[in-house]
């Protein structure tokens, strides 16, 4: 098989010479850090005064780690490393649990940011031929604009029609032909769902491929869509605080997305001691910016948890490649004591048949106890209407949670489409425990 490249040379580098390129970035952006208070005090203590004090890239280590609330503690513009003028857009979180973080990106910044996101998108096959239906939010989300832009770069044509309204997303896929979409899992599931009900069958669209982010997913919900809609689907990993979406990329090979090391420095630590680990070893993901001016971030501590392949992937390229995301060490639930990720209880329902697309995990107290209770709704072809039924795959999906999770959860079973819809993020789950 022939793989597609957008920039051969860079992702087929030899490794000692993208170690030195890295190297060469990496002095480039703490030169910029410097310009901050922020980084100045950070980089003081570490005793790095000038990008010169970066002899190797083992130096990287010397520099603290950053996190969300530091963001938080220097806005609006504490960490803006160039005069505002040379500013030409501005990311922002929502802020719903503070004070929201802002990025800030000069031309040359958004430039690059773009280059990587047609190097993603090209990896997949994707040609200027492709008709791109954009369905995630546009606006301060970096969701939408990221894959916009790269799209563009690449030569596709763009329809920016963002998130929502599933009828008329429906009706512009059949209308123009889309060939790609960029999509959440839980929307996309949610729209196979509705097909039906708007008279449109799987014939009457001309989808070949779906680029799939901003929430993590199984290799399960994959598989299952992949299925559904007779489509190649692509895992697209980023985060605000890197730029958004395209810091890594699955290629055709599907194996999980390579990290544009070119763009970014990718650790693994232990969440606990924030000691680097292995390649194959599991832990907190932790990437440093290597391309952006106007707002340098160093060792950003992601809280999502992931390995790093240790073996080379069989496109070629030498860009290694992040597994996709495990958890996170801060969305991990405590149910009486055991460590339980939603992605667990994700991996096991998605390999279920009888179970359809939507899902929800509460959590409640009962005689003092956590409860887990697991809302699943069925996937009405494979269902009868038979109790007996019922009864049998609410016991087989406790059976198959108690021996990923080790926990009993209680399971409710819902007609398909009665369940809270997700058109954005999904949000899953809900806590409704009394904290003493």
């Amino acid at each position: 098989m022939e793989f597609p490249f957008w920039s051969k040379d860079i992702e087929t580098m030899d490794r000692s010479q993208l170690e030195q390129l890295q190297l060469q970035r990496l002095r480039d952006i703490v030169g910029y850090a410097l310009k901050t208070p922020f980084y100045q005090k950070r980089l003081a203590k570490a005793w790095i005064h000038s990008p010169d004090d970066i002899k190797t890239l083992a130096d990287l280590r010397k520099i603290p780690f950053t996190v969300k609330d530091d963001l938080r503690q220097s806005y609006p513009k504490g960490l803006l490393a160039v005069d505002m003028e040379q500013v030409v857009r501005v990311h922002s979180s929502s802020g719903t649990t503070g004070v929201p973080t802002v990025i800030y990106y000069t031309r040359d910044d958004l430039n690059r940011w773009t280059d990587l996101l047609a190097r993603g998108i090209v990896a997949s096959g994707a040609t200027s031929k492709d008709i791109f239906q954009n369905m995630m939010s546009y606006g301060l989300f970096t969701g939408g604009l990221g894959l916009h832009y790269g799209a563009e770069l690449v030569g596709m044509t763009v329809i920016p029609v963002g998130g929502g309204n599933t009828q008329r997303q429906l009706q512009i896929m059949k209308d123009f032909c889309t060939t790609a979409l960029h999509i959440t899992p839980s929307y996309l599931l949610h729209i196979h769902q509705r097909l039906a009900e708007f008279g449109i069958k799987r014939s009457d669209l001309a989808l070949r491929r779906a680029y799939m982010g901003a929430e993590p997913h199984s290799e399960t919900t994959r598989q299952k869509l992949q299925e559904l809609y007779q489509m190649d689907i692509y895992n697209c990993y980023g985060l605000s605080e890197m730029n958004g979406p395209g810091v890594a990329f699955e290629c055709c090979c599907k194996s999980d997305p390579h990290v544009w090391e070119d763009g970014y420095i990718v650790e693994i630590i232990n969440p606990a001691t924030g000691e680097p680990l292995p390649d194959g070893e599991q832990g907190e993901v932790v990437f440093t910016n290597l391309i952006r001016h106007a707002l340098p971030l160093m060792r950003y501590r992601t809280r999502d948890l992931a390995y790093i392949h240790a073996e080379p992937c069989p496109c070629g390229r030498t860009h290694r490649r992040l597994s996709r995301i495990q958890g996170r060490t801060d969305d991990m639930m405590i149910i009486n004591g055991v460590n339980v990720f939603p992605s667990q209880i994700e991996e096991v329902l998605m390999s279920i048949p009888e179970v359809g697309n939507n899902y929800m995990i509460y959590l409640s107290t009962h005689e003092g106890l956590d409860r887990l209770t697991v809302k699943v709704e069925l996937y009405q072809k494979l269902f009868t209407g038979d109790l007996s039924q019922i009864d049998s795959l609410k016991s087989k999906i406790k059976d198959k949670l108690r021996a990923s999770i080790t926990i009993n959860a209680h399971i409710e079973l819902h007609e398909p489409g009665s369940l809270p819809a997700f058109e954005g993020k999904a949000k899953r789950v809900v806590d409704e425990r009394i904290r003493l």
